[in-house]
């Protein structure tokens, strides 16, 4: 139940009046130079219209936040916690959620942009790797799994079109692609690609992993990688160190084929001069993972009011389209266009999207992320199997 010192998010304009002169220290990710410029770019804003200062609490691992709060509730700080807003989904929402570390009741459909969110046809937005939102986080941006290769080098009819092709592919081409080591976000993706294609009962992937029949259940994902593994770059015996390294690689001409979880990456490194403008972008017309982030307002948090200001801020037309543009960022909407006045409309239909950026017509299914019982799992079954890299 919240305390009466919490802001009404149903009550905007108190929460206007209350944001005003806070100072709110948003717990992010830091590792993306384009990203950490978006997130200043979204403070500015912020303190012209609100007079709310934001603070960027750069993380390479959101872990980090999550055991501050985790530390904090310990020592029976309940009050005017050091994290405001974090930028989470999956395990870590999971295990905040769980552990009732979260701001509630449901404040994510009261914030007055939630009118334009998409998430009647997106499933992502109201679930999180399984988990139901229950309005304790709101979204601000999709993900889906799509490969890249060069064109100049690889024809695009010659891409594999599933798991199981990429294995055949990866044999007629040994040395040619790999995957970061687990856990690593983009090499563990990976891992959870291939045991949704692979797993011989799918609808077990929406619930915690049953110890009973867990080993039969992983069995064709590590049967999979034994085969692949000897084929990959280096013979599997080191891995890429993460999709930064993977996309040099490709730059480079020791991959051709890598994978990110944003649709326009390969448009915004081609833009940089990072890769190749022959390159383009692929997915598995059986489907490829595809999940929602959010932000997540912890239950002690000191500036809650300026946190929702910012998390509404985040999912405005404004604040989408730029997110958008591969120029900025790339990272695809949240909102539904047709909820959109015609000149927010026009400004995302204006946008360049790169010549490597699949429309979302062509990027196919999107298969639901597992839930997080399955990814430590599989993380610690692939440690026990193939070690750490030399």
């Amino acid at each position: 139940m919240a305390r009466a010192a919490d802001p009404n998010p149903s009550d905007w304009q108190s929460v206007l009046d209350q944001a005003k002169g806070e100072t709110v220290y948003f717990n992010a990710w830091g590792g993306s130079e384009n990203i950490n410029a978006y997130i200043d770019w979204a403070g500015q804003r912020l303190k012209e219209q609100f007079g709310v200062t934001v603070v960027h609490v750069k993380l390479d691992d959101t872990a980090n936040a999550v055991a501050k709060v985790v530390a904090e509730k310990a020592a029976g700080r309940d009050d005017g916690g050091s994290v405001d807003l974090i930028w989470i989904n999956g395990e870590n929402f999971a295990s905040m959620k769980q552990q009732e570390l979260l701001f509630s009741p449901d404040w994510t459909t009261a914030l007055p942009n939630w009118a334009f969110v998409d998430y009647e046809s997106m499933p992502t937005i109201l679930t999180d790797f399984t988990i139901p939102t229950d309005g304790l986080e709101s979204p601000w941006g999709g993900a889906k799994l799509v490969f890249f290769h060069d064109s100049a080098r690889t024809p695009e009819d010659t891409m594999p079109d599933s798991a199981s092709e990429l294995l055949a592919w990866a044999e007629r081409n040994p040395g040619r692609f790999s995957y970061p080591q687990p856990p690593d976000f983009i090499g563990s993706s990976f891992l959870k690609q291939v045991l949704s294609e692979v797993i011989v009962d799918k609808s077990k992937l929406t619930k915690p992993v049953d110890d009973a029949t867990f080993e039969a259940d992983v069995a064709p994902l590590f049967a999979y990688l034994d085969s692949l593994h000897p084929l990959l770059w280096r013979g599997g015996k080191a891995y890429p160190q993460n999709y930064p390294d993977m996309k040099q690689k490709l730059a480079d001409g020791e991959l051709d084929i890598i994978f990110a979880f944003n649709p326009s990456e390969a448009s915004a490194a081609i833009k940089t001069g990072e890769l190749p403008d022959t390159v383009r972008s692929f997915t598995f017309s059986g489907g490829t993972l595809a999940n929602t982030h959010f932000v997540a307002i912890p239950y002690n948090a000191k500036a809650k009011a300026g946190a929702l200001v910012l998390a509404n801020f985040l999912i405005s037309p404004e604040a989408q389209a730029r997110k958008q543009d591969p120029a900025v960022w790339g990272d695809p909407t949240v909102l539904s266009l047709s909820k959109l006045d015609p000149s927010d409309r026009a400004a995302f239909e204006a946008l360049d999207l790169g010549v490597a950026t699949l429309t979302p017509d062509k990027l196919g299914p999107a298969l639901d992320e597992p839930h997080p019982d399955w990814m430590e799992r599989i993380e610690g079954e692939w440690r026990k199997r193939y070690g750490v890299a030399n």
